[in-house]
């Protein structure tokens, strides 16, 4: 399935890899790769045939049409899925703190990938001509939070990555994508249209906190993602959709990512 919001299309691959397309044609990806997640290979949780469980579209998306891409942190970067969905002209918007030094996977350095990369920092603005405006936002575990350890130690602290507010297409109809983080109280200010939420809890914001920051936020529409790729990622998904109707905000599942 893919969703349909204003003159946006919506599809989601697995893990944290989103693709929004606009009328005009103007294509965005946010995270794209990892997990096989591009490639049909990701084993869903509870085991079974990698194969016959890909997702039905991961071999089927459109390769190399991305006007833009978009990285939030080292955990989700991937120059081999960034390279499968780039246009030859895109625009890759990377996180400054995205260093494939620190990455123990077998990864390009940013700097090597063959298009026009653009670093952001924490709190910054980029125009991308002919794509829209994309705005970061610091992303974090809190120290005190409800995904830190007894000891205030958590798996993203800030500084090691960032959200996303992007527009795309000539509309300029706005995104929120939050990466991973928990439902940090500034994001309740974010003012999109489609807000791109991630539920998996664990190491960021669970089902129930991304309901609530829906409902402060109050987005025309919420699609959900980064959720049951992996065992360490499951959430109910029907459980978050109700609790976010319930405040009389839009939701649509795209169940064909498991």
């Amino acid at each position: 399935m893919t969703v349909r919001h204003d003159d946006l299309r919506v599809t989601w691959y697995g893990y944290a890899t989103a693709r929004v397309e606009s009328e005009d044609g103007t294509v965005a990806y946010t995270d794209p790769g990892r997990y096989g997640v591009l490639s049909g290979e990701w084993t869903p949780p509870g085991g079974g045939n990698p194969k016959e469980a890909a997702h039905p579209r991961a071999t089927d998306h459109r390769p190399m049409d991305a006007d833009l891409v978009l990285v939030t942190h080292d955990h989700h970067y991937d120059s081999e899925g960034i390279e499968r969905v780039a246009a030859d002209d895109a625009t890759v918007v990377v996180y400054e703190g995205v260093d494939a030094a620190n990455i123990d996977r077998d990864v390009k350095p940013v700097d090597d990938l063959p298009f026009e990369v653009v670093r952001i920092g924490e709190e910054d603005h980029v125009a991308v001509d002919g794509v829209g405006d994309v705005w970061s936002v610091p992303a974090y575990n809190e120290p005190d939070g409800p995904h830190a350890d007894a000891d205030g130690s958590v798996t993203h602290p800030r500084g090691l990555g960032v959200g996303y507010r992007f527009t795309v297409g000539a509309n300029g109809t706005s995104v929120f994508w939050p990466g991973d983080s928990d439902a940090l109280d500034a994001f309740a200010e974010i003012d999109a249209s489609l807000f791109l939420a991630n539920i998996s809890g664990s190491v960021c914001m669970s089902a129930p906190e991304a309901a609530d920051l829906a409902g402060r936020m109050d987005p025309d529409l919420v699609v959900p993602i980064h959720y049951n790729t992996q065992a360490f990622l499951e959430a109910d998904s029907a459980t978050f959709a109700s609790e976010v109707a319930k405040r009389s905000i839009p939701v649509a599942l795209d169940e064909s990512a498991e």
